[in-house]
């Protein structure tokens, strides 16, 4: 059968899991309490598209990709089947999670063992269609092949080039389709050698290939060394020909073809991100203030701040991505139960105990490091004792109730000292030094200043005399504020003020427009005020539309907790993704040491001689593109016009931009071959960001794709870069090559 053919190509042609989902079977769908339906769902012959049945008018069958589900959850682990179904089903849930803001699927399988089935199916499917790198041509010669007869006609061979972004004039096409022709058929073997042949890897290996047409191990240590600059032995490239060389013979005399070489270069070796800082290599032992902290605003939100959903779900997206500082907006709910949403808004409603369940689930799945749960309470008393007691209750010893110290700290802990654990940012009645009184517990409920962005809108109001409005005041329970611990909320009244008044654990936040003001006019001394505390820096309130604020100047400014929208895609959640990827994406990146260690006169904006001026020299050429994808699928004959832009974001003296030519009607193997030089001052700030662009003369490009990370983080040599959707998802087999060099600046 063909389906066993396309399930020997993943390995799993004899997986009783696979068997199940290619012959497909009846599963209720959950849409609510009162829809749930039967549907029939079915893995596709090629292993990679999943078909199931639909009894909508126009659109009876319809099919979604393996490559658009970002994971499979058994059990009732989503928002939906929580909420519309009983527990006693639980072990026959299951949920597919889309990319993007695609809905979730929740599905209910017959019994608990076909659920398993399903489950375990479809993640054996998506693992390996990920190490999969030419898939995607196979899959796009499958749909050419309109008659399914498992040869190319002329027609199908035009439409195929078409679906892997390839432009060509009629009578190229004919060319091709006759020099590739055997007995009156396509050679689809002599053709995918045609399509697959790189110019630029040839150049490559033929210069190190000394040894007939292979590369010695010699020849590849010698690459190792003299283009890629890394600290290889004769053992290291031994270990690259084991791991990566598809031929047998050549593998027996340690050599390398030309095919192991491409596929070296594919792997992680190969890539720009040096894989060693895909663990955690930085010192966890510092004071939790060191560190950069990726963090969320408005957690809750799954869109817009005026009428979006909220949703339990929100939370699980960016804790996966290892956000580690998310955002609670807690108001009064019917029934006694605290609730959250952005406050006098429409946006929906969600219960404050399931947030904290879910956050409970999937915390640590991604990063073992402790989780900051920044709380914005707008509660009642008798509420605020529920959300204290929901949080003891289901955080249970993860959360820290008490210092780790058994006398009073004088400084933060660690992250490694903190692993697993919870802490809660928020008001306290007291300073934390009571914690070790042998005095009366003190008052059980008392009023305190409303901070934070929630003071944002009324401290901007003026009454009738044009005075500023008095900052509004909020009762606050004894329970709750026993929960602060080292992050005690306090309002900012200047640096000095903060260094001869604030303890350690106290913090301010800062809305936008203030901090970047704080930062350009202040830098040093907002870098020696964040050397002993903490500051959370958050997105202004007029930004309803869930739009962001470069995070790159307040990093400058060695501030921590920099809270992005993660639900908006923009080129600011793309550096905070690029910083955050480094560090074993553990969510915690340790700051320079300028920006750590008392008497730094280091300052972003005027940038004085001292150590921070390590000046390198950042040369890249952009030789190639492979597979970029079809921006608009609808259209068979609409083919890209690539161009590639390589940006510096970092101190303003290093920000800056250059981009390519673009190539017309090329999308499956552009190259350009244009070289760009970048001198950078501080090069332990800078990001280095790549967007794929499709060029349009009379409005704005469209991305194709993009990749951030750390210029600390590079590999120098030829390299092959991932291209991210615009939410941050891989696309399969897409990529760029190029060719890097990070030197010391002359």
């Amino acid at each position: 059968m063909e389906s066993n053919g396309k399930a020997e190509k993943h390995g799993l042609e004899r997986d009783a899991d696979l068997q199940l989902l290619l012959v497909g079977g009846e599963l209720l769908k959950v849409r609510s309490s009162s829809w749930k339906k039967n549907r029939f769902y079915k893995l596709q012959e090629d292993c990679t598209t999943m078909w199931h049945e639909s009894h909508r008018t126009f659109k009876r069958n319809q099919t979604f990709s393996i490559d658009e589900i970002e994971s499979v959850r058994k059990g009732r682990q989503s928002e939906g089947l929580q909420k519309h179904t009983e527990a006693h089903v639980e072990d026959r849930c299951f949920s597919i999670i889309f990319k993007g803001r695609r809905r979730n699927l929740d599905l209910i399988a017959t019994s608990a063992e076909e659920a398993r089935q399903w489950v375990n199916g479809l993640e054996k499917i998506i693992s390996n269609m990920k190490k999969l790198n030419s898939h995607w041509i196979f899959n796009c010669m499958r749909k050419a092949d309109k008659n399914k007869d498992n040869k190319m006609t002329l027609k199908e061979l035009k439409h195929f080039l078409r679906q892997i972004n390839i432009e060509v004039d009629d009578m190229y096409a004919e060319v091709l389709f006759h020099f590739t022709l055997s007995e009156e058929e396509l050679n689809i073997k002599h053709f995918y050698d045609l399509l697959i042949y790189r110019e630029e890897i040839d150049v490559i290996y033929g210069k190190y290939a000394t040894t007939g047409e292979q590369m010695s191990v010699k020849d590849l240590l010698n690459f190792l060394l003299n283009e890629q600059r890394e600290v290889a032995t004769m053992e290291d490239a031994v270990s690259l020909i084991e791991r990566y060389e598809l031929d047998d013979s050549a593998k027996q005399k340690n050599h390398m073809t030309k095919d192991g070489f491409l596929m070296y270069l594919h792997q992680e070796e190969g890539s720009i991100f040096n894989p060693a800082h895909k663990e955690v290599f930085q010192d966890m032992s510092q004071p939790i203030n060191h560190y950069f902290i990726s963090s969320s605003h408005n957690t809750y939100l799954m869109e817009d701040q005026l009428k979006g959903h909220s949703s339990t779900e929100a939370y699980i997206k960016a804790l996966m991505k290892s956000c580690r500082c998310v955002e609670l907006d807690c108001w009064d709910g019917a029934h006694g139960e605290p609730i959250i949403y952005h406050g006098h808004t429409l946006t929906s409603k969600v219960l404050f105990k399931d947030v904290i369940k879910a956050i409970k689930e999937y915390a640590f799945k991604t990063s073992e490091y402790p989780v900051i749960l920044s709380l914005e309470n707008h509660c009642t008393l008798e509420q605020q004792k529920l959300m204290a007691k929901h949080m003891i209750s289901i955080l249970g010893s993860a959360l820290l109730t008490s210092p780790l110290e058994d006398q009073m700290p004088t400084a933060f802990p660690s992250p490694q000292d903190l692993k697993g654990r919870f802490i809660i940012k928020g008001k306290r009645l007291n300073k934390l030094d009571a914690v070790f009184s042998n005095t009366s517990p003190g008052v059980e409920e008392d009023c305190v200043s409303e901070e934070d962005e929630a003071a944002e809108t009324s401290n901007s109001k003026t009454d009738t005399n044009g005075q500023k409005a008095k900052k509004s005041k909020i009762k606050l329970a004894k329970q709750l504020s026993d929960l602060v611990i080292y992050c005690k909320s306090v309002h900012f009244s200047g640096f000095e003020h903060a260094k001869d008044k604030q303890a350690f654990y106290e913090m301010s936040s800062f809305k936008e427009s203030k901090a970047v003001n704080l930062a350009e006019t202040a830098g040093n001394a907002f870098i020696h005020h964040n050397m002993t505390k903490l500051s959370r820096i958050y997105p202004a309130g007029s930004r309803t539309d869930s739009s962001n604020y470069n995070p790159v100047s307040l990093w400058n400014a060695g501030c921590q907790i920099v809270a992005l929208n993660f639900q908006t895609p923009s080129k600011e959640m793309d550096l905070n993704q690029g910083r955050f990827r480094s560090n074993g994406v553990s969510g915690y990146v340790l700051k320079p040491g300028f920006q750590r260690y008392p008497g730094t006169e280091f300052d972003p904006m005027t940038l004085t001689k001292g150590p921070w001026l390590k000046r390198k020299t950042f040369h890249i050429m952009v030789i190639s593109a492979q597979q970029l994808p079809k921006l608009n699928k609808d259209k068979c004959k609409s083919i890209v016009d690539p161009l590639v832009k390589v940006e510096i974001d970092g101190v303003p003296a290093d920000t800056c931009s250059k981009e390519t030519r673009s190539i017309e009607n090329n999308g499956f193997n552009p190259m350009w071959n244009e070289t760009f030089q970048f001198d950078i001052q501080v090069p332990e700030l800078a990001l280095v960001r790549f967007l794929v662009e499709d060029y349009d003369s009379t409005s704005q490009n469209d991305l194709i794709g993009q990749y951030c990370l750390p210029l600390t983080s590079l590999q120098n040599g030829y390299r092959h870069v991932p291209l991210l959707t615009k939410h941050g998802d891989v696309i399969p087999s897409a990529g760029l090559f190029v060719h890097l060099m990070l030197l010391d600046a002359k």
